[in-house]
């Protein structure tokens, strides 16, 4: 369960220097965030991840389709080096490993609950949850970068942050998640579409 939690998620590696942003800032930023958020009804996009270990001198590279359809429908759908789609419906995971079809009861799990939730606001952009999280913001170039710690202890033992950037329209165009040990992985998105027709089809298991 905690290799596949690690497998799911993401994240940014900064290509421009940093600066603290402004509480003004920061305030239009989470307003304009929650704007798009609040209008988006489904999303296709592009992904490649990578995901960095330590001891490994290069970052394992995938590459991939998310489809995401509200209110909670998300599908991973892996494509090289291998073929693996994971889908998240209510409160099951439905998961495809080349053929091989399983699916997990995520309900009775609160850890996975939670994270099955942060994984549809993270794509959505509505992560701002000050009971939950610590939250600084960044300016990096154009874009913004927001670091969202947990405060949960249990849940921190899991996930150390995540960092999101946003393009200036407030959409997600990277995540990453680190691990308490520093090891992350990063999904860095392209040829995103919002609100174009979405079959359920998609999300057959």
């Amino acid at each position: 369960m905690r290799n596949l939690i690690f497998l799911l998620w993401f994240t940014v590696c900064s290509v421009y220097a940093q600066s603290e942003m402004s509480a003004v800032d920061a305030q239009a930023l989470e307003a304009r965030v929650k704007k798009t958020a609040n209008t988006t009804e489904t999303i296709t996009s592009s992904f490649r991840q990578y995901k960095h270990m330590d001891f490994l001198s290069n970052d394992i590279e995938s590459l991939g389709k998310l489809s995401f359809k509200a209110p909670s429908l998300v599908k991973w759908e892996y494509t090289e080096p291998f073929a693996y789609s994971v889908i998240f419906e209510e409160e099951t995971l439905y998961i495809n490993n080349e053929g091989n079809k399983s699916n997990v009861d995520i309900g009775s799990n609160k850890l996975f609950k939670r994270l099955n939730q942060l994984i549809t606001n993270s794509i959505k952009g509505d992560l701002f949850n000050t009971d939950e999280f610590h939250i600084d913001y960044f300016k990096k170039g154009s874009d913004s970068e927001v670091h969202f710690t947990p405060k949960d202890e249990d849940f921190a033992s899991f996930i150390k942050a995540f960092h999101i950037t946003f393009n200036g329209n407030g959409e997600v165009t990277e995540v990453k998640m680190l691990e308490p040990s520093n090891d992350y992985t990063r999904i860095v998105f392209t040829d995103r579409k919002t609100n174009q027709s979405l079959p359920d089809a998609v999300f057959a298991h």
